[in-house]
């Protein structure tokens, strides 16, 4: 077993301010923008079929988020996915409720298809994507990770992708290395698009990244530490709102001096 530190990754995203093309959710476009900037990024929400493919290829990573599905998004979801597959671009698919419906079924096959660089998804979404049944209720998982541990394992090995599965505890393996990071705070769950805004801050850690395994670990890490600052200092969800923001602006390297981030091989 070996370990991982995070604290170069976070150091690279904060020097670097990588520009992070997002098409994403209605309800996400905005707390998602405050979070990349916060954490040191630069965000684009760029969805028009027009313009999505050609954005794409200025990016340093594309993050594709399935939540409010219409045609004319899903063309631009595709037309994004094969520049990024085509230059090279990394880019997360987050497949939210992909259980739901048949129509986000089958949009998350058609970008599965497209060879994302990182799934990243609570436990029901990833299960649901490897078919093994559990659609969630809506956006909300019914399932812990560790149920998903097969299932995002399988994913991985079958498309190449780093799996991430989020929720009280997050694991995230390549197929052949795991890690589980643990952390956060109660209060993360009651705020809408937290995790929306964390397939960001992937994208962000493994743009330009010479492992996107370990800089999708501290990208979690730092994302969990961040939530655990917060929680110190808000009363609800309104307070964590701002002092999450607050704490990811501020994230030193001491802050993730303690934090043991384990990798096992499987």
């Amino acid at each position: 077993m070996t370990t991982l530190d995070p604290i170069p990754h976070l150091t690279r995203v904060q020097e670097t301010a990588p520009l992070i093309h997002n098409i994403t959710n209605f309800v996400a476009m905005n707390a998602m923008a405050n979070v990349l900037l916060a954490i040191g990024a630069s965000p684009a929400m760029v969805h028009a079929r027009e313009e999505a493919g050609e954005f794409a290829g200025l990016a340093q990573a594309l993050t594709i988020n399935i939540g409010t599905l219409s045609p004319h998004w899903v063309d631009a979801m595709i037309e994004a996915a094969s520049a990024a597959q085509a230059a090279g671009t990394p880019w997360v698919l987050d497949p939210v409720a992909v259980g739901a419906t048949r129509y986000r079924r089958q949009t998350a096959r058609q970008l599965v298809a497209l060879s994302p660089t990182v799934i990243r998804g609570n436990a029901s979404e990833i299960m649901a994507l490897a078919n093994q049944s559990s659609g969630g209720r809506g956006v909300d998982s019914t399932d812990a990770a560790d149920s998903a541990l097969d299932a995002a394992l399988q994913l991985a090995r079958q498309t190449g992708a780093v799996v991430a599965v989020t929720g009280e505890q997050d694991l995230v393996t390549d197929g052949q290395r795991l890690s589980r990071v643990e952390g956060g705070h109660p209060l993360m769950p009651r705020v809408t698009t937290l995790g929306c805004s964390l397939t960001g801050v992937v994208a962000a850690f493994i743009a330009d990244a010479e492992d996107t395994f370990s800089a999708t670990v501290a990208a979690l890490a730092c994302y969990a530490t961040a939530g655990e600052q917060a929680g110190r200092a808000a009363k609800g969800p309104g307070s964590f709102s701002v002092a999450f923001l607050d704490a990811l602006h501020g994230l030193e390297a001491g802050a993730l001096a303690e934090r043991r981030l384990e990798i096992e091989h499987v």
